[in-house]
């Protein structure tokens, strides 16, 4: 699995580099919190659907341990997605590393 650190994961955004970067758990947990510049793709099915695959795509969920992002990341892999990486530490490690999160269940 080609993983993306949060350091890298923060310098691409904070240079706008032109990626897609998917939050892959349901409605309600994005409208709650997420990464600023994030689109939500909720389903493998979808992430597939809904993405080109010229696309740069960086996959993420809660953390670590949650698996949504892992199976996005291999629905995307195996329909030929080429340029996909995975941002391992998710919603959890970001907000640890005091970056900034933005939703509903943001103070």
């Amino acid at each position: 699995m080609d993983l993306i650190s949060c350091e890298e994961l923060k310098n691409k955004l904070d240079k706008n580099d032109n990626f897609k970067l998917v939050f892959c758990l349901g409605e309600w947990h994005f409208k709650a919190m997420h990464i600023p510049g994030s689109i939500n793709i909720d389903s493998p099915e979808k992430v597939v659907a809904q993405l080109d695959r010229n696309d740069e795509i960086v996959v993420y969920c809660a953390s670590e341990s949650c698996p949504a992002s892992v199976m996005a990341y291999h629905a995307l892999k195996s329909n030929g997605f080429n340029n996909v990486r995975r941002f391992a530490g998710g919603i959890e490690e970001w907000q640890q590393k005091g970056f900034t999160l933005e939703g509903d269940m943001v103070s």
